[in-house]
């Protein structure tokens, strides 16, 4: 593990990355990802489920990298962009009532508190990439749409797909890499290639 970076590289690294670097970005990932990955897991149980949600908020993160206000507000981002992504998920799936305590409300509010004092945050940009993803999937043919919707928003195993369309699993496979090339290909005018490859993941 790499040792933590004094405060006058910590800011250094921040400044590059409000300035756009994939350099700093890759920085604050490998430092704050694995972190962001558990709290997900906290509330979803699925480390892949839990990866991806940790995944959309880094790249939330660089998306609104330039409203930041300083380095410690980095990791409040992030925990409140995965925080809310998780609690959407489980509303989606009516189970958010068991997890509604009275520690994860003071956590709640704790970490709301804590990103409202770093940075104005607007995941508006985030909303419009998702926007650009999915009119890029209409692109595709329907059934190569459908797959990736339920791999990727369902969070179904590749098996579980091939059982339910009475498809084999190389298809799937096939389709879903028709899927991430095409978007692969369409997002570079939107995002640098290290987050596409997130984005991708």
């Amino acid at each position: 593990m790499s040792p933590k970076p004094d405060h006058t590289s910590e800011a250094l690294l921040f400044s590059q990355l409000k300035g756009g670097s994939e350099r700093a970005f890759t920085h604050f990932f490998e430092r704050y990802y694995p972190a962001v990955t558990g709290f997900c897991k906290q509330f979803v149980y699925d480390e892949e489920q839990a990866r991806s949600m940790a995944q959309e908020a880094f790249i939330n993160l660089w998306l609104n990298r330039e409203k930041l206000q300083k380095p410690e507000g980095i990791p409040s981002f992030l925990y409140t962009a995965a925080k809310s992504k998780c609690l959407n998920v489980l509303k989606h799936e009516k189970v958010v009532r068991n997890y509604r305590n009275v520690a994860l409300a003071e956590k709640e509010q704790n970490l709301n508190l804590e990103v409202l004092n770093a940075l104005d945050y607007d995941s508006l940009s985030l909303t419009e990439l998702q926007e650009n993803v999915s009119r890029f999937l209409e692109q595709l043919p329907e059934q190569t749409q459908i797959i990736y919707t339920m791999k990727r928003v369902a969070y179904k195993k590749n098996a579980e797909i091939a059982t339910e369309l009475n498809i084999s699993i190389k298809t799937v496979e096939a389709h879903m890499t028709r899927a991430l090339n095409h978007l692969r290909e369409a997002l570079s005018d939107y995002l640098p290639a290290f987050l596409i490859a997130l984005f991708l993941d």
